[in-house]
């Protein structure tokens, strides 16, 4: 059940975009990031806030923001449900040809991010998704612990490429590939969500780009983030051992990956979370039926992302035996871990 607390639903489709943001507290960040979307200039659009279960008096902060407008709504969900939940849950409340995301403390770079946006997916019509780039929260450097590529990309961080996932903190998918995929797995509640709706929608034929010349500045907030020495490398390491087994890895694989796992949990001292993902991911009941690659799926995700990250001996050391600094299990968000293994 989603409850109006603030502004209107879309009246028609047509429009552009809607900009989706899920809120749960961090009321300074989140109220940039909305004024930031509300300001946004150059299209049709819709502002969509999903909150997840903010205290009344941050709630009444936001509502603030979108009482009485005709281009934003603010909805209660009711309860967390996740980042894959909320987004489709905020997603399916607008009509629009596009959707983009935004992380409630992260802000769109410039005024005209959106319009870029729209008008790049316009012109590829088989991208399914915008990777944006996330740069730090001045803008003065890219956020490297957001960065889910290949290590041998970094270089390219300002141009674009075709690639194989996309980070969440700011990105805009089509709607069509969004409805025609089924949106997220919320099976999978947070972590490598994008990478399987990613796998999906190469599945079903459609390429992903990354834009460094399209940007938002990622805040970083403390606040309310899961810690990577709390449940964080639990899901991290679940849902990754899920999403091969619903992909049809063989069982070879996906015992070499747990291994590996199991490896890198006790190299960065999260042995209990490590060994309890392991379980949970081997364990978790599979769709059905189980999803499926094509050979023109599988080598857009070698072009993409598999050439670039190196031979067994370079990945291993990269991947398995890198050590996650404590600073950065503690106290940031996304880390040098993501999107490996």
């Amino acid at each position: 059940m989603t409850d109006l607390r603030a502004g209107r639903l879309p009246q028609a489709a047509g429009y552009d975009a809607d900009i989706v943001i899920l809120s749960l507290d961090r009321p300074e960040e989140t109220e940039a990031a909305i004024l930031s979307a509300l300001g946004q200039t150059g299209l049709t659009r819709h502002v969509i806030v999903l909150d997840q279960g903010s205290t009344p008096e941050n709630l009444a902060r936001f509502a603030r923001l979108i009482d009485g407008r005709t281009d934003a709504l603010l909805a209660e969900a009711g309860s967390n449900l996740g980042v894959a939940g909320g987004r489709n849950r905020a997603s399916a409340l607008g009509q629009a040809s596009f959707i983009i995301a935004l992380d409630n403390d992260a802000v769109f770079a410039a005024s005209d991010t959106a319009a870029r946006a729209v008008s790049l997916l316009r012109t590829t019509p088989d991208c399914a998704v915008l990777a944006f780039r996330i740069l730090n929260g001045d803008g003065s450097a890219d956020d490297a612990e957001c960065w889910g590529y290949p290590t041998a990309l970094n270089t390219r961080a300002a141009e674009r490429f075709a690639c194989a996932t996309f980070v969440g903190a700011g990105h805009a998918i089509r709607r069509a590939a969004w409805t025609a995929i089924g949106g997220y797995d919320e099976a999978l509640v947070f972590t490598w969500e994008e990478f399987d709706l990613s796998l999906r929608a190469i599945a079903a034929g459609w390429r992903l780009l990354y834009t460094g010349d399209i940007a938002v500045h990622h805040k970083r907030a403390t606040a309310g983030r899961v810690q990577w020495n709390e449940t964080r490398w639990f899901l991290y390491v679940r849902n990754r051992l899920y999403i091969a087994r619903k992909w049809r890895g063989s069982t070879p694989a996906v015992i070499c990956r747990a291994a590996a796992y199991a490896l890198k949990s006790f190299r960065i001292g999260l042995p209990g979370q490590g060994l309890r993902g392991i379980r949970a991911g081997l364990s978790m009941a599979l769709p059905d039926p189980p999803a499926d690659l094509s050979k023109a799926a599988i080598a857009y995700l070698w072009e993409s992302d598999g050439r670039w990250r190196g031979g067994f001996w370079q990945r291993l050391r990269r991947e398995v035996f890198a050590a996650l600094p404590f600073s950065r299990q503690t106290s940031r968000g996304h880390s040098s871990v993501t999107n490996q293994l």
